[in-house]
C-alpha cells in the first residue's frame, strides 16, 4: 500500500507519474485515526491544494517531497484553519495568517492534512489536551504517544502521515519519536527560523522533523530549514542540502556517552540502559572510538531551565475571560513564571548560556554523545499526568525525560533513533547529539547506524 512507501518513494513515485498528489491526499483522507493523531482535520484544502500542484505542474526547482502529504503540528498558527495551541481557551480561534513554518511546507508543495494534537501551549511531553483525545503510541493503544508533538510523531508512526515536522523545546521531539518509534531530529539553534511570532526568547525550542528513516528526516529538514531576516538566531547554511549528508560515509568519530541523568533522582529502566549499550556496541563495530563522559552540565542547570519554562508558560496567556479554560498544570507553571522577576529571569538565562557554554567545551574533542532518549519506555496514557497536583505531574515529567532537555539548552542538533524494543514490543529510544550546526555530520552518522541496524519494516498493530 502507498503509506509502506517512505516519504522519499512517494515522491519519487509522484516524480515519475506513478501517483498523483490528490491519490496520496486520499490514501492517507480514508484511514482512520486510532491514535488521537489529528485535533483538526483539513482534508478538503489538501484536496484543493494538491489538485492546484497538478494543474500547475512540477516546478523545475521541487524537492524530493513535492506532493507528499503532512500535517502541521496545532502550536503553528494556520491561515484560515482552526489552530488550538492544544489548549481549550483557544478552541475556536482561527488565524489570519500562518508563521513560516507554515509557508515552508505550502511552498514546498506539502499538502497538509490537518492539524496534529498537541499539549497546552507545547509544555508537556505528554499529549492529553483538552482539545481532543489523548496521542497514543499505535505500539500499544493504552500507552502515551509522548509530546509535545505526539500527535505527529503517532500520525506517522501509524502510517496516517509520511513524514511530520515538530517541535522541540525540553525534547517535544524526541520524547514522542522514541516512544513511537521513530526517527525525531531537533536542529540547532537558528537552523529553521521562528518567524514571525519568535515566541521563545530563550532559544530553547525551535521546529524539526519526525519520520520513519533518517533519510526522510533529512529531506523534511530541507523544507524547512532556512533563515529570515529578523531571526534573532541563525546557523550557518550547510554545504549541501541535508539529504545528501545521509548518503555520505562519516568517518572514523569519537563518541562520548554517559547513561547518568542530568536531573537527580531518577531511575533509569533497564530497557533505557540496555538500548543505550547495544547502541554503544554497534557504533564501536562500525569502526567509532567511543568513550565513557562525565554528565557535562551540572544539576544546577536544571533550576535556571525550570525558571526560564515557568516564565515562557506565564508568556502563553489565554485570552481575556478564558483563563478559567486553563488546565491546572498550565495555571501552576505560569504562577511560578510570574513572580519571576525580570533581573531573576535574566540572570536564569546568563547561568544558562554559562552551563551551556561549559557543557560544549567538556564535549569540545568528541563529535557526537551518546545517552538514551527517555529514562522509561513509554507509559500509560494519564500516568504522569495529575490534575491534582501539578507539582506532582512536573517532578514526573522531569524523570520520564532526564536527558532531552541538555541539548535545547547547548543548542547541539541532536537525534532519537528506534533501536531497541522491549520483548514487549514497546519502543526504546537512544539519542545522539553533534556540535552545533553540525546537522550533516549527524545525519551521516544516523544513516550509517540505520544501514547498520534498519527498523523501516518494523510496523505497529494496525498499520
Amino acid at each position: 500500500m502507498l503509506h509502506d512507501l517512505t516519504a522519499l518513494e512517494q515522491g519519487d513515485a509522484v516524480r515519475r507519474g506513478e501517483v498523483s498528489p490528490l491519490e496520496l491526499v486520499e490514501h492517507y483522507a480514508g484511514r482512520a485515526d486510532h491514535v488521537g493523531a489529528f485535533v483538526t482535520t483539513t482534508h478538503d484544502l489538501a484536496r484543493e491544494h494538491a489538485r492546484g500542484l497538478t494543474e500547475a505542474g512540477r516546478p523545475a526547482d521541487a524537492g524530493p517531497l513535492w506532493g507528499v502529504p503532512t500535517g502541521i503540528k496545532d502550536l503553528h498558527p494556520t491561515a484560515g484553519v482552526r489552530t488550538t495551541f492544544g489548549s481549550a481557551a483557544y478552541d475556536d480561534f482561527v488565524p489570519e495568517e500562518s508563521d513560516e513554518l507554515v509557508r515552508s511546507v505550502e511552498s514546498a508543495g506539502m499538502p497538509s492534512l490537518g492539524k496534529t494534537n498537541t499539549p497546552e501551549f507545547g509544555s508537556p511531553c505528554y499529549t492529553e489536551p483538552d482539545v481532543a483525545p489523548p496521542a497514543v503510541t499505535p505500539w500499544d493503544t493504552t500507552r502515551t504517544a509522548g509530546g509535545s508533538s505526539g500527535g505527529a510523531a503517532a500520525a506517522v508512526a501509524a502510517g496516517l502521515l509520511p513524514v511530520a515536522p515538530g517541535s522541540d523545546g525540553g525534547g517535544s521531539i524526541r520524547i514522542p519519536a522514541s516512544c513511537c518509534g521513530l526517527v525525531g531530529l531537533k536542529p540547532s539553534r537558528g537552523r529553521i527560523s521562528g518567524a514571525p511570532r519568535y515566541g521563545d526568547p530563550v532559544g530553547l525550542a525551535t521546529a524539526g522533523t519526525l519520520a520513519r528513516t533518517v533519510r526522510d528526516a533529512g529531506a523534511l529538514l530541507d523544507v524547512l530549514a532556512g533563515r529570515r531576516v529578523g531571526d534573532p538566531f541563525w546557523a550557518p547554511p550547510p554545504s549541501a542540502p541535508f539529504l545528501a549528508a545521509c548518503d555520505r560515509e562519516p568517518g572514523r568519530l569519537r563518541v562520548a556517552r554517559f547513561v547518568a541523568p542530568v536531573i537527580a533522582d531518577v531511575d533509569v529502566h533497564p530497557s533505557s540502559v540496555t538500548a543505550w549499550d547495544d547502541a554503544s556496541r554497534l557504533l564501536a563495530d562500525l569502526g567509532h572510538d567511543v568513550e565513557d563522559v562525565a554528565v557535562p552540565i551540572p544539576r544546577e542547570a536544571v533550576a535556571d531551565f525550570e525558571t526560564c519554562w515557568a516564565v515562557l508558560t506565564a508568556l502563553s496567556e489565554a485570552p481575556p475571560g478564558r483563563e478559567g479554560r486553563l488546565r491546572p498544570l498550565t495555571r501552576w507553571l505560569s504562577e511560578r513564571g510570574h513572580v519571576v522577576s525580570g533581573p531573576e529571569f535574566g540572570l536564569a538565562i546568563a547561568r544558562l548560556r554559562q552551563h551551556a557554554a561549559g557543557a560544549l567545551a567538556a564535549l569540545a574533542a568528541y563529535d557526537v554523545v551518546l545517552t538514551p532518549t527517555l529514562a522509561m519506555p513509554p507509559v500509560e496514557v494519564g500516568a504522569l499526568r495529575d490534575d491534582a497536583d501539578p507539582a506532582r505531574d512536573f517532578a514526573a515529567q522531569k524523570a520520564f525525560t532526564p536527558w532531552t532537555s541538555a541539548w535545547n539548552v547547548t543548542g547541539m542538533p541532536a537525534m532519537s533513533l528506534p533501536l531497541h524494543w522491549t520483548d514487549d514490543g514497546l519502543p526504546v529510544g537512544v539519542m545522539l547529539a553533534a556540535r552545533p550546526a553540525e546537522e550533516e555530520l549527524l545525519l551521516s552518522l544516523a544513516a550509517q547506524v540505520e544501514a547498520a541496524a534498519p527498523w523501516v519494516d518494523r510496523r505497529p498493530p494496525g498499520w
